[in-house]
């Protein structure tokens, strides 16, 4: 493994039992994902792109096959190593942004240090620091349901970054949003890959989403294809 490869994949398999049937998610995946990319993956409903990213997350074990973040064995790690590797590597955007609504912008950033055992102060700092890089500093004491859908997204890539993690999943993070805000939050992404070389994988229906990333997976019964 070069130092350049983030992710490795091995004849990766998911299956589950559905309705007394085996439901294969995942089908043999092989797959090298390097440092500094921004993938898109789609493909149709009930594929297994939502599947792949949670399994990239370490939130699904696979049935079968190897599944390697920065040289850590995701399938091999207990559940507790397992929560450190997310905690420290991994940033998480949603369709339907997962804020608390009981707490404001700069809380619902500075919960993602929690697990980390960042002191109030420094915690604070980086929250701020991680709202300002997207646009929302001013923002920061406003709760959830005084933002727009834009804003909130902004506030979950904000909570995603504030943990400086290798990797950000983003499972259609752009699925409920206007054309104009859509191009806002990919445009937002792509630069911070950009700037950061923060590695995104995003998963997407809409292709031109899909368009801004610099490689392209299509998934379908669980088969994994590379698309230019």
């Amino acid at each position: 493994m070069t130092n350049n490869i983030l992710y490795s994949i091995k004849d990766l398999s998911k299956s589950f039992s559905q309705s007394n049937k085996k439901v294969t998610a995942l089908r043999n995946v092989t797959l090298d994902i390097n440092r500094g990319d921004f993938i898109s993956i789609q493909g149709p409903t009930g594929g297994g792109k939502s599947t792949l990213l949670q399994m990239l997350g370490g939130l699904e074990k696979p049935t079968s096959g190897m599944i390697s973040l920065d040289q850590d064995d995701l399938e091999k790690l207990g559940e507790a190593k397992l929560t450190n590797v997310r905690a420290k590597k991994v940033g998480f955007i949603f369709q339907n942004y997962n804020l608390i609504p009981t707490l404001t912008a700069l809380e619902n950033v500075q919960i993602a240090l929690v697990p980390l055992g960042i002191k109030k102060l420094e915690s604070e700092r980086r929250a701020l620091a991680a709202l300002e890089s997207v646009a929302l500093s001013d923002r920061a004491n406003h709760f959830p349901s005084e933002l727009s859908g834009g804003q909130q997204q902004r506030v979950a890539i904000a909570r995603a970054l504030v943990k400086n993690p290798e990797v950000i999943l983003a499972d259609e993070p752009t699925g409920n949003l206007d054309e104009e805000t859509r191009d806002q939050i990919i445009d937002l992404l792509v630069n911070l890959n950009k700037e950061s070389g923060i590695t995104i994988m995003l998963v997407t229906h809409d292709s031109n989403v899909a368009k801004r990333a610099n490689k392209n997976l299509h998934i379908s019964n669980g088969v994994v294809t590379t698309r230019s």
